[in-house]
């Protein structure tokens, strides 16, 4: 890897993924829509010498060609609002395809597990068959389908699944990351799902390593590649380490599909993470055998050092705005 372009850079695996890079040494170009969240991301780095930035728009194929002009690597990290997904997932995947095709370039897109639909292994490999049952991984199959079409001849590419994850610089992208950032900043928070069924979490600094030991690798490309968390762990338990590094305990609500529903009649994106509520019932887990085989050990932080540093990040972050 040369030099990479990260599309999608100040969002949350974006901006993890930028970080890793730039701490490899690796010239790397953060593309995003705006120019004051790309100049934040460089300030939180250290403003380095190897870090470029380039404002544009996505969906734009010619934006990013003119940005990606001297990368090798393109990381499709950019995403769509749950409620804009149907109609916005797949344009935007075209736009990135045809910019990395243009210039020859090879794309590692960073995506989810919608598409694998319910378990069927107690622990999910690459090659789980691909039944969605919801909408939204109806869609994501689709994706990785247009990913991996014979349209794009000129560039190869890779998808990177995640589940759900956390991190300072989650946010709202995750299910975990609003709950996280209302602890840290002692609000009331809620939790989506049940609290009780111990689940996958992926803390993002552990999977940017592993995006980056693929990205680097060339016979990675055309392959799907699963990034598993550490330890399986509830709701209660997260909510109780959070806490705990926070020094607050104002009040978590768990959100079943009533509550979802009902605060979807204000806030869309809420409605539509009822139908993916099965996940929080019979989740996933990924497996990580074939990353282990074909690249090494997994980088596995503890949930219980990781949500306390996410929780310490977010409140320094929040301290530096302030001042």
């Amino acid at each position: 890897m040369k030099k990479a372009i990260v599309v999608g850079a100040t969002g949350g695996t974006g901006a993890v993924i930028t970080a890793e890079l730039v701490k490899r040494g690796v010239p790397t170009i953060a593309f995003g829509r705006s120019r004051q969240k790309l100049t934040e991301l460089a300030g939180e780095l250290g403003h380095p010498a190897h870090l470029a930035l380039a404002v544009g728009d996505a969906f734009r194929p010619d934006d990013i060609e003119a940005a990606a002009k001297d990368a090798d690597v393109l990381f499709h990290c950019a995403n769509v609002p749950y409620h804009e997904m149907a109609s916005k997932l797949i344009p935007l995947g075209e736009s990135i395809m045809e910019a990395a095709n243009r210039l020859s370039l090879k794309v590692v897109a960073i995506d989810g597990i919608y598409p694998y639909g319910r378990r069927q292994m107690e622990q999910v490999t690459e090659e789980h068959p691909k039944q969605p049952h919801t909408k939204k991984g109806k869609v994501r199959l689709a994706f990785e389908q247009m990913i991996f079409s014979g349209r794009w001849t000129n560039t190869r590419a890779m998808i990177v699944r995640l589940p759900d994850y956390y991190g300072p610089t989650a946010n709202q992208a995750s299910y975990l990351g609003g709950t996280l950032e209302a602890i840290a900043a002692g609000k009331m928070a809620f939790f989506i799902g049940n609290m009780s069924t111990p689940r996958e979490y992926v803390y993002l600094p552990d999977a940017a390593i592993m995006v980056a030991e693929l990205a680097g690798r060339d016979t990675t490309y055309g392959q799907n590649w699963n990034i598993p968390g550490s330890d399986m762990i509830s709701g209660h338990e997260i909510v109780r380490i959070a806490q705990q590094a926070s020094g607050t305990k104002k009040p978590v609500l768990a959100l079943g599909k009533g509550g979802l529903s009902l605060l979807g009649l204000f806030v869309p994106v809420m409605k539509e993470v009822v139908e993916m509520l099965y996940l929080t019932k019979e989740p996933l887990r990924l497996s990580g055998a074939k990353y282990k085989r074909h690249i090494g050990p997994i980088p596995a932080t503890k949930p219980a050092d990781g949500i306390a540093a996410t929780i310490r990040e977010l409140q320094r972050k929040t301290a530096t705005k302030s001042n």
